[in-house]
Parts: structure tokens; sequence; C-alpha cells
């Protein structure tokens, strides 16, 4: 199936065109102006997103709408993860500003979340949320990934690795976009085209 990717982000495209095989996913064309993400939630934005793509552009669409909440600060960055050191920060500039704002001896418990959402143009919407506990590092370790993934050292993982020092498939493996992208490629699989 052909997909309209919602996103402007080359690291998300790649990470969903490897979780989701057999399906044809394509950028949103240039010439369109993403939403601004004003939800309250991740399923707020990626619903918001992925509506909007699939009206513009007449096609079958996804957008996921992610980032990390930490339970020392009430669940915050949250939807806010990709601004969180201000609009236009970087990642290196929103990791640092997670690292310093974590006490190093308190409460270092986070967790990735996804809500990666389908629309269909005039359609039904559907939403699939995959989550990954895990504990923040106090130093950055590795190269791969982005994001926060060189301090977020995952649960499911033997040997305190941080998701930056995974392999790829290792990570789609337990990620919270590899989940919430495998239950997506699962209902498109088996749900109907009339029920979509």
């Amino acid at each position: 199936m052909r997909l309209v990717v919602s996103s402007r982000n080359e690291h998300k495209l790649r990470e969903l065109a490897a979780l989701l095989p057999g399906h044809e996913l394509v950028a949103l064309p240039t010439e369109l102006e993403l939403p601004p993400e004003t939800g309250e939630t991740f399923e707020d934005n990626a619903r918001a997103k992925a509506r909007f793509a699939a009206e513009a552009t007449g096609e079958a669409a996804i957008a996921d709408d992610s980032g990390i909440a930490a339970a020392a600060l009430g669940g915050r960055p949250g939807v806010r993860s990709a601004r969180f050191a201000g609009e236009g920060a970087t990642d290196e500039e929103n990791l640092g500003k997670l690292l310093r704002e974590v006490p190093r001896d308190g409460d270092r418990r986070v967790a990735y979340v996804c809500a990666l959402a389908f629309a269909e143009p005039g359609g039904s919407e559907r939403v699939f949320e995959g989550r990954c506990a895990g504990t923040l590092a106090t130093d950055p370790r590795g190269s791969g990934g982005f994001g926060y993934d060189p301090a977020f050292v995952p649960d499911d993982v033997p040997g305190g690795r941080t998701m930056a020092e995974l392999e790829p498939a290792e990570k789609d493996a337990i990620s919270h976009r590899g989940r919430a992208a495998r239950a997506l490629a699962q209902w498109l699989a088996t749900a109907p085209a009339a029920a979509r």
C-alpha cells in the first residue's frame, strides 16, 4: 500500500520505511506545510498530521508523534520533546536540557511513547500506540539513533546499552515506534478496505 508520511524528519522516514516493509512510503510533498503541533497528547498531534496529509494529497497517510516522558519531571518533556530546549533546538540541546533537569541521584525512569496515526481522505482514522520503558543514563553514549537515544537505556535489552548503542534491528524490535508500526502493519494486513 502507498502511504504518504506526514513528516519532514528524515530519521523517522527511514525508520518507518524499515518497519513497514511491503508498503511504499513517500514523503509529504515539499510545497505542503505541516500543521503546527498544538495537541495536548501524542495522539492529538499524530491524528492532526495524518488527517492533514490525507486531505491535502488525496492519498492514505500516516503520521507519528513521539517523545520521551521522564518520571522525575512529571512526564515532561512529553509532546514538547522536539522543542524541549526551545523552538528550533537541536537533538543535542534537547538531550542536554533533559540531562540537566533530571537529578543525577533521583528517579531516572523514562519512557518513549509513540502514537502512529493512519488516515484516508474522507475516511476513517486509526491510532496505534507503542511504548518502551527505560532509564536515563547520566551521560550520552553511542552514535546510532537520534533524539534522546544516546541517553535512553531500554529495560528490554541486557547490558545497559543505550538506544544509540544498539544495532538498528535491535532497536526496531523494542522501540516505541517499532511497536506502533508493527500494530499498524498487522491491522493493514487484516482489515478489509471497507473497514478502514
